[in-house]
């Protein structure tokens, strides 16, 4: 009985064509719109996700803006925080704009990042060329410097500028290594900047004290605790002083992103939808001229012992398959508008389960919930009323 309901079904589908086809338009401008939002949403929030995390979601940021009586940290303070547990290393960052000068040629607003070996622990692959700061560069305070993509491109181009020597804000530094070229479009891009120990950066930039430290941990789920001793640490250094410094924790912005993407991806899906109750309401309406259409064939039916169980299946399936149908073709409609939004946006293209349930599940409730009222029409029509229609 099943069978016969979907071979019959099927038969009326194919019959119209056109019809329902344009019944089945609603559903797929529906879902398309649905998969591609929902997929360009998840490659953004992916993508800048994924450069978060390159910054650091295992480190925690501590400005220490100071007070009238200490302005920044020291060494103590430094040695201080190196030995909270679960601290892996402690980064300090001096900063600061300057020019550069090599072989006569100037090339001014060059970015200064005053680092120490453990930035390198989880740089290393920002590398291209040379190599990275050592301890021993820090402790003795070598003026060595690894520059960015720019600066080898405008003042060293067609030469190799490891080991050659430039002169910064009027120091002497050699070139050391030289990184690797990011994007643009990257948070924290280096193409226009030099990284030099960080204890050279203070003599260069004429700094005192730190201002900035990156604290890297070893177990990132302990983050409340290494917080809750670092600001122990900072108030004991500035006196309990209010807004001497803030902890910033990047996982809290990892966090904070995800749940914004979250509910902007449910309110897209949300006014997306409105296209598939829009679609609903088109295979209702077809359903219900067919059922008009065809009161004949019902009536005859019944006359001849169909169950009104079973005309109420054969209709509910046609609605089905033209949800269905409709459904898949706007999935894979959705997933090519994502992918060359992806392509030209310039983010990674993933296609998940949630979404392919999505499509075929939305649709297939479409089709049942507007499909129901025509099929069940159907169903209670008085055959002798059917039959006056001979």
């Amino acid at each position: 009985m099943f069978k016969e309901s979907i071979k019959m079904s099927w038969s009326n589908i194919t019959h119209n064509k056109m019809r329902s086809f344009l019944t089945m338009l609603g559903i797929v401008i529906g879902v398309a719109s649905i998969i591609a939002l929902i997929t360009i949403v998840q490659g953004a929030t992916g993508s800048i996700t994924s450069q978060i995390s390159n910054l650091g979601a295992d480190k925690l940021t501590v400005q220490a803006i100071g007070t009238p009586l200490k302005h920044g940290l020291n060494e103590k303070d430094i040695d201080k925080l190196k030995k909270i547990e679960y601290v892996s290393g402690v980064s300090p960052t001096i900063s600061g704009n300057t020019s550069i000068v090599y072989n006569g040629n100037v090339k001014t607003g060059v970015s200064v990042q005053g680092k120490n070996e453990v930035y390198f622990k989880s740089e290393t692959e920002n590398i291209a060329d040379g190599r990275d700061i050592n301890i021993l560069d820090v402790q003795n305070k070598n003026q060595v410097a690894i520059i960015g993509s720019d600066i080898v491109k405008e003042l060293f181009y067609g030469e190799d500028p490891i080991g050659k020597g430039m002169i910064v804000n009027g120091n002497s530094y050699i070139v050391v290594g030289a990184l690797k070229p990011t994007s643009g479009l990257s948070m924290g891009s280096s193409n226009n900047a030099i990284l030099v120990p960080y204890t050279s950066a203070m003599k260069t930039l004429g700094v005192r004290n730190i201002s900035s430290v990156e604290v890297q941990m070893s177990d990132s789920s302990k983050s409340d605790i290494i917080i809750s001793n670092i600001e122990g640490v900072l108030n004991e250094a500035f006196n309990y002083h209010d807004n001497a410094f803030s902890v910033f924790n990047m996982q809290d912005m990892l966090d904070t992103i995800g749940n914004i993407t979250g509910m902007m991806s449910l309110l897209l899906a949300g006014i997306a939808s409105i296209s598939l109750i829009v679609g609903g309401i088109g295979i209702m309406n077809m359903m219900l001229v067919s059922v008009t259409e065809r009161t004949t064939e019902i009536g005859l039916r019944k006359a001849l012992g169909a169950e009104p169980s079973r005309i109420q299946l054969q209709f509910l399936i046609e609605a089905v398959f033209l949800s269905m149908f409709g459904g898949i073709i706007g999935m894979f409609v959705g997933l090519g508008i994502a992918f060359i939004a992806a392509t030209l946006i310039g983010f990674a293209f993933t296609i998940t389960a949630v979404t392919i349930l999505l499509a075929v599940g939305f649709s297939a409730a479409v089709g049942i919930v507007f499909g129901l009222m025509p099929a069940r029409n159907a169903s209670r029509l008085n055959p002798i009323d059917a039959l006056r229609h001979v």
